[in-house]
């Protein structure tokens, strides 16, 4: 996919765990208990501990995950089952974030001075109660208002999770824009799949991978279809300045 041009571009869609803030490691910490609470709970085998499912399922929601695990092992999960392990689970994250996650200062001031030229929406596969406390505790609740934030688990008529497309073009459709008026951001293969095929360009960002891993994560990013990947919210801003630059010249 090609890198749309950049008068078009009105609208900044951002992922939030592992993009706005380096919330991946702690939500996997808190996410793996019930994991392996649920893998006890049916039978399931496998390596559920944090590190394992951070390497194997960052950019998906536990919904997909428990849903995957369950089939993949031959059980099924009635609609009832599923809904009372994704709401101890979206518990037990929501609290252990608001409690760890702090304001990165590169990030709010990236966004303070983007938000000058785009429109800045919020396009996740968390939900909405995880996601008011990850932006509190993160200090951008100011920056990124409710009413601009999109849930995969929350906002569509049926709970899914990228890399279903289904929650970038419910964005597209709430915000009245076409797909090249938009730039996404995210930090996971599955998150830049669900935005690519959405039709729209796609950055990956690495900020929030840790150092031995970004490798592979910009291999990864590319891949998935991301036309650029940075290293930082610095770079990634001062690539929008530099295209809009290169068309007023």
């Amino acid at each position: 996919m090609s890198i749309p041009e950049p008068t078009h571009v009105t609208t900044l869609l951002l992922d939030a765990d592992g993009t706005l803030f380096p919330s991946e490691e702690p939500a996997f910490a808190a996410s793996a208990v019930v994991t392996q609470g649920f893998a006890r709970h049916y039978g399931l085998t496998g390596d559920f501990s944090p590190e394992h499912l951070r390497l194997t399922t960052t950019g998906r929601n536990f919904r997909t995950t428990a849903q995957d695990l369950a089939t993949s092992q031959g059980v099924r999960l009635d609609a009832g089952q599923l809904e009372t392990w994704v709401r101890r689970e979206k518990t037990e994250v929501t609290a252990h974030l608001g409690r760890v996650l702090t304001p990165q200062p590169d990030v709010i001031r990236a966004l303070t001075a983007l938000r000058r030229r785009y429109r800045l929406a919020v396009v996740s596969s968390s939900a909405l109660t995880r996601l008011a406390a990850c932006f509190a505790a993160s200090g951008l609740d100011e920056l990124l208002p409710a009413d601009c934030r999109f849930s995969a688990e929350d906002s569509l008529p049926v709970p899914s999770g990228k890399p279903d497309p289904a929650v970038y073009r419910l964005a597209l459709d709430r915000l009245g824009i076409a797909p090249d008026q938009a730039v996404a951001l995210e930090d996971s293969a599955s998150g830049v799949a669900s935005a690519v095929a959405a039709g729209i360009a796609t950055t990956g960002l690495v900020q929030f991978v840790p150092a031995g891993e970004r490798a592979d994560r910009i291999e990864e990013l590319y891949r998935a279809g991301a036309t650029r990947v940075r290293t930082s919210w610095r770079a990634f801003a001062s690539d929008l300045v530099d295209d809009a630059a290169r068309v007023t010249a």
